[in-house]
């Protein structure tokens, strides 16, 4: 008996290794043949997994699933399998004959893979190792957005793909805000909860990873459409139920987060929802919905700004000042951290507007402020532009101009252009990509893996609605006028 436990417990690595390559080669056959399910599960991950402990009182914090590989491979596992999915959608699309689905943003991002290229040169020529230059703290990870965009492009290719894929965000929207929802209610919200654990508000929140609210608020917008622009989509009283509970549900979520960027950011994609609403849609929207969302924010606000933060502005002083309570100084004493944090990058910009101070450089002068006692320390800091504008100087914040601008261009035709049975997945990148606008200017999106990929997905989906309406047009006319019902380029011009 015990050579027979020997033997297995020294077989255990060599099973494991057996184990995972039948996995990869099965994987591998089905995204040959349905490429799209190889994304699912990958959403997935993002959607459900928190990328953060910042603010948890736990001794130990685990090794998130977004970082594990990534000292020996230099990115980590879940962005290798991301780019293993992308190539059995290339080869799928290669087999079939597939033209790939234009889209504006790919000249941009080959521009990106360029600028860090460029980084990796110049560190290399002045002793700075390459895992540095491509470390999350830099722009790295804003170039691996690139092939998840392609990967949905390549795996949605019919108006049924995307029909799927806009009811699984909304299903996956639904459950994570439920999931938060309970957790609020019977076991004290999210651990992550810097506002409690270190700051005494006597306050419990849902989820502070903004990506939570994220998927929340895109689940939020595709709901709204299929009940107000395509009901056609939820002619079963049980799909209707479902989306008016993730009306519900996910703004609730939202809201409860008590994230001052979560509001603003929902304001902003319930403002972009509204607009491409049906004029009688939107005055519904504008009598109940709005009300009803803004007495929310108002309450959960009030609960939040009525308590006297510890590092308040005014002494002992509670009400709207808190809400910026990190961004003003007292009367007395040093500099609020925040803006300084902010100063003492912007003046490292100033000095190096050209070409930045590097992916891996620090800026000067990081250790006066408090969360940057860490060993990431200088690596990052509460602005995304000014961020990209520290690391990569002028060429990074025109690529970020120039990225932003041709996904706006895009998502204008799209959202004039869609029929309501693709609007809703078009929407919610458009909506998703408006929510994260605050957290863009005063948050630290671009060093986190789940952020920019996230993002990467409000950007695809225009994409991948406009290039599935194509397609559609082209099977209703029938295969034999197909290069005349979707020119190439009207597809370019998106």
């Amino acid at each position: 008996m015990n050579d027979i436990v020997l033997y297995i417990y020294y077989s255990l690595p060599w099973l494991a290794v057996i184990g995972l390559s039948v996995a990869v080669v099965a994987g591998m056959a089905v995204g040959v043949v349905w490429p799209r399910w190889l994304v699912y599960p990958y959403l997935l991950v993002f959607f459900w997994i928190t990328s953060t402990s910042y603010g948890s009182l736990a001794v130990f914090a685990s090794r998130s699933i977004y970082s594990r590989g990534s000292g020996v491979l230099f990115f980590g596992v879940v962005l290798w399998a991301m780019l293993g999915a992308w190539l059995c959608a290339r080869v799928a699309a290669g087999f079939g004959r597939d033209a790939t689905p234009a889209c504006s943003l790919r000249p941009w991002f080959w521009a990106w893979s360029a600028l860090l290229a460029g980084h990796v040169a110049i560190g290399l020529v002045t002793g700075i190792p390459v895992a540095a230059s491509l470390a999350p703290s830099g722009f790295s990870n804003i170039v691996w957005m690139a092939p998840l965009v392609s990967l949905l492009l390549l795996a949605f290719r019919t108006q049924e793909h995307a029909i799927a894929l806009a009811r699984f965000i909304l299903l996956a929207g639904l459950g994570r805000a439920l999931f938060g929802l309970g957790r609020w209610a019977a076991l004290g919200g999210d651990p992550n909860n810097i506002y409690a654990n270190m700051n005494a508000l006597q306050i419990r929140l849902t989820f502070f990873d903004i990506n939570d609210s994220l998927l929340c608020t895109m689940a939020f917008a595709i709901a709204a459409v299929t009940l107000f622009q395509a009901p056609r989509l939820a002619s079963g009283k049980w799909w209707r139920v479902v989306c008016w509970l993730t009306l519900v549900a996910t703004a609730l979520c939202v809201v409860l987060s008590y994230r001052r960027t979560a509001w603003i950011g929902f304001v902003l994609a319930c403002a972009v929802i509204v607009l491409r609403l049906p004029p009688r849609a939107r005055l519904h929207w504008l009598a109940a919905g709005v009300p009803s969302i803004g007495a929310m924010l108002a309450w959960v606000a009030v609960r939040r700004l009525d308590q006297p933060h510890p590092r308040g502005a005014i002494e002992g002083g509670a009400g709207v000042g808190n809400l910026l309570y990190d961004m003003q100084s007292g009367r007395f004493g040093p500099e609020s951290e925040r803006v300084l944090e902010l100063k003492l990058a912007l003046a490292d910009f100033l000095t190096h507007p050209l070409t930045g101070i590097g992916a891996w450089g620090r800026y000067h002068g990081y250790g006066a402020i408090s969360w940057q006692d860490s060993p990431d320390g200088g690596l990052f800091l509460h602005s995304g532009v000014l961020h990209i504008a520290l690391k990569s100087g002028m060429p990074g914040l025109l690529l970020l101009a120039g990225t932003i601008g041709a996904f706006v261009i895009c998502a204008h035709r799209a959202l004039r252009t869609l029929p309501p049975a693709l609007l809703g997945l078009g929407l919610a990148g458009v909506a998703g990509l408006a929510f994260m606008l605050p957290d863009l200017l005063v948050g630290t999106p671009f060093p986190q893996v789940r952020t920019t990929q996230m993002l990467a997905l409000c950007l695809g989906l225009p994409y991948v609605a406009l290039a599935c309406m194509h397609d559609g047009a082209a099977q209703r006319v029938g295969p034999g006028v197909r290069a005349a019902a979707s020119p190439p380029h009207q597809l370019a011009r998106a």
